[in-house]
C-alpha cells in the first residue's frame, strides 16, 4: 500500500512459489454449510468457496510482500505523485473465458456495477472517483475526488474485471448460479447447487506466463465438497475423500490427527509460521454502558483473567497470549516486559481499582449505590462458553456474577450490530496494510453508527485522530509508527481482555498434495503447491 507501487514484472522474486511445479492432478477441500450464489461481488446470498479463482483484477498482489501491486489485466499504470488518479493501460493479451478480448468498455462497466450494486467496502472506495475518462479502448483514467487517500489507488487497482457483454441486461445484484463469462486462471467445471462447485485450469489462460503467476496454479481440477458440519467434514479427511484441510480448533489439532494415515506417513500435518497480524479476539467491553464506561472498572476485571490456566487446561498449551491489536506482526507496538505476578496479587490490585470506582463487597457481593455487580456476557460460538465459564468462577471469586448467554447466529449479529450487549467475545481482524478500515473500527463516528466495528464506542480525540491519520501515511515506516502509536493507545485504554493467537496455520494434507518450501509473509498460498503424481493419490 506504502511506498512507490512497483510495475516492473521482474522485480519480485516469489520466493514462496516454485516454478518448476508440475501441473496436473485433482485435490477436494472441504467446506461447511451451503452455497446458492456464483457472483462473490454481491452482497445477496451465500457465495461458493473458490471464485477468487476465476476472475482476475487489474493488479495482482504477491503475498511475501505487505501490499505491493504487480501487472495483471492492468499492463502498465500511471500514478501522479500526490496518488489523485490512475490511469490504467490494459494488456491487449488480456481475454475472458470466450477468448473476447478485455477493453476499456469492461473495466468501465465493472467499476460503475460494482461501485452501485457490489459489496459495502467497494461501494465506500469507489465512491471517491470523481471521473473516470475511456482514452482508448485499452486506457482508463480514473480521477479521485474529496476523501481520496494513500490507499485509494491502490484499492481501484485490485479491482476485478468484469464482462460487458455478459452483465449489461442482467440483474448483477441478486443470487446466481448461471455460471458467467469469467477471465480467471480456473474455469467453473461443474456446479451442484450447495453441496458442491469443481474448477478446472484454463490451460490456455492468457496471463500464465506472467512473472507475478509464476509457480502458481498448478492443479488441474479443484473441488469444494460441502458438509453439514466440521465434524462430518473431518472424517471425510480421515478417510481420504478431502485431500487439504485447514484446520481451526487448537483442541481438535492437539487431540484429534493421531489417526492411521497419519501415523504411516499417508498424510502430513503441519505448523507454518506466518507474519501476517492474527485476529485481536477478546473479551469486548461496551464503554457505552455502565459500569463499563469506567476504565478503573475495565482494568480490574483485565486483571482478573487467568491467562495461564486458560492457555493450559483450554488450549493445550497452544497459544500465545494477545498483546496488542495486531498481533503476529511487525505492527504491534513494542511491549514492555511482563512480569508474571500471583493471581491473588492480581486481585488485590483489581479489587483496589474497584473500590477507587465505588465498588465495595457486603455479604460476599460487589456492590455500588446498593446495585450489585451484574451484567450478560454474550456469545455465538459455543466454543467459546468454555472461555466465559472460567472467567465467570474468577468473577464470582470478586463478588462479581455475571450471566452467559449464547444466541444462534442471526440473533446474535442482530445485537453486535445495534451494541446491544454488555459484553461479549469477539475479534477485529487486520492486514498488515492497514488503512480508512481503522476509522470504521476505532472513530467516534463509527462508534455512534450502527453495524460498524467499533463495538466497545470507542471515542477519544487521540483515537479518532490516530485512526484517520493511517491512511495518509506516505511510506511504510510513517505507517508502522502510525500504527505502533494506534495500538499502544488501544491497549491503554483496556477496551477489551484480550485473549490468544497462535501464529501459525495448522494444515493437513495428503501426500500426493506437495507444498513450497518457504512460506510467504501471510501464510499458506494454496495456489502455489502442486499434486506428485509419482505417488499414490486419494484427493480425486
Amino acid at each position: 500500500m506504502h511506498g512507490k507501487p512497483k510495475y516492473d514484472q521482474g522485480a519480485t522474486h516469489l520466493d514462496y512459489a516454485n516454478p518448476d511445479a508440475p501441473k496436473g492432478g485433482a485435490m477436494t477441500m472441504g467446506a461447511i454449510g451451503t452455497f446458492d450464489t456464483l457472483n462473490p461481488y454481491s452482497i445477496k446470498g451465500k457465495a461458493a468457496e473458490g471464485l477468487n479463482l476465476v476472475y482476475d483484477r487489474l493488479m495482482a498482489r504477491v503475498w511475501d510482500e505487505p501490499f505491493t501491486m504487480y501487472p495483471l489485466i492492468a499492463e502498465r499504470v500511471e500514478i501522479p505523485e500526490d496518488r489523485s488518479a490512475i490511469t490504467v493501460h490494459i494488456n491487449p493479451k488480456a481475454r475472458f473465458h470466450d477468448g473476447s478480448p478485455v477493453t476499456a468498455d469492461d473495466v468501465i462497466f465493472s467499476f460503475e456495477t460494482l461501485k452501485n450494486e457490489g459489496r459495502p467496502n467497494m461501494r465506500q472506495i469507489y465512491k471517491l472517483v470523481k471521473s473516470v475518462e475511456k482514452r482508448d479502448e485499452r486506457t482508463v483514467h480514473f480521477a479521485f475526488g474529496e476523501g481520496y487517500d494513500q490507499e485509494t489507488v491502490m484499492i481501484v487497482a485490485m479491482m476485478p474485471v468484469l464482462s460487458k457483454a455478459y452483465w449489461e441486461g442482467r440483474t448483477f445484484d441478486s443470487t446466481t448460479l448461471d455460471i458467467p463469462v469469467l477471465n480467471g486462471p480456473y474455469r467453473i467445471a461443474a456446479v451442484d447447487p450447495g453441496r458442491s462447485i469443481t474448477y478446472e485450469r484454463v490451460p490456455d489462460y492468457w496471463a500464465k506466463d506472467l512473472l507475478v503467476n509464476a509457480g502458481h496454479f498448478n492443479i488441474d481440477r479443484i473441488t469444494y465438497e460441502y458438509y453439514r458440519d466440521d465434524g462430518v467434514a473431518f472424517e471425510a479427511f480421515k478417510s481420504g475423500d478431502i485431500g487439504l484441510r485447514r484446520e481451526f480448533d487448537e483442541g481438535k489439532w492437539a487431540s484429534a490427527y493421531d489417526f492411521p494415515a497419519l501415523k504411516n506417513g499417508d498424510v502430513i500435518a503441519e505448523n507454518l509460521a506466518h507474519g501476517r497480524p492474527e485476529k485481536a479476539q477478546g473479551f469486548i467491553f461496551n464503554t457505552r454502558r455502565a459500569p463499563f464506561d469506567d476504565i478503573r472498572v475495565r482494568e480490574a476485571l483485565s486483571l482478573l483473567f487467568d491467562y495461564d490456566w486458560a492457555n493450559k487446561n483450554l488450549f493445550h498449551g497452544q497459544y500465545k497470549r494477545i498483546e496488542s491489536y495486531f498481533p503476529n506482526s511487525q505492527l504491534a507496538a513494542p511491549v514492555p516486559l511482563r512480569e508474571e505476578s500471583d493471581l491473588r496479587v492480581k486481585m488485590r490490585q483489581a479489587d483496589e481499582l474497584l473500590k477507587q470506582a465505588g465498588w465495595e463487597v457486603e455479604n460476599g457481593k460487589r456492590v455500588k449505590d446498593g446495585a450489585p455487580f451484574e451484567f450478560e456476557i454474550l456469545l455465538n460460538a459455543p466454543e467459546d462458553e468454555k472461555l466465559a465459564l472460567h472467567f465467570k468462577r474468577s468473577l464470582e471469586r470478586m463478588g462479581i456474577f455475571p450471566r452467559i448467554r449464547v444466541l444462534d447466529t442471526a440473533a446474535y449479529r442482530g445485537r453486535l450490530n445495534d451494541y446491544d450487549f454488555d459484553m461479549t467475545i469477539y475479534f477485529w481482524r487486520n492486514s498488515l496494510s492497514p488503512g480508512t478500515e481503522q476509522n470504521l473500527y476505532w472513530t467516534c463516528e463509527a462508534a455512534n453508527s450502527p453495524a460498524r466495528w467499533n463495538f466497545p464506542g470507542i471515542c477519544t480525540p487521540e483515537i479518532d485522530a490516530l485512526a484517520g491519520s493511517i491512511a495518509s501515511a506516505k511510506s511504510r515506516e510513517e505507517l508502522v509508527d502510525k500504527i505502533h502509536t494506534l495500538d499502544k493507545a488501544l491497549i491503554d485504554g483496556h477496551y477489551m481482555i484480550p485473549l490468544f493467537y497462535s501464529g501459525v496455520d495448522h494444515v493437513a494434507y495428503w501426500k500426493p498434495i506437495k507444498r513450497p518450501e518457504n512460506t510467504p509473509l501471510y501464510g499458506m498460498v494454496l495456489e502455489s503447491w502442486w499434486i506428485d503424481s509419482s505417488q499414490n493419490q486419494k484427493t480425486d
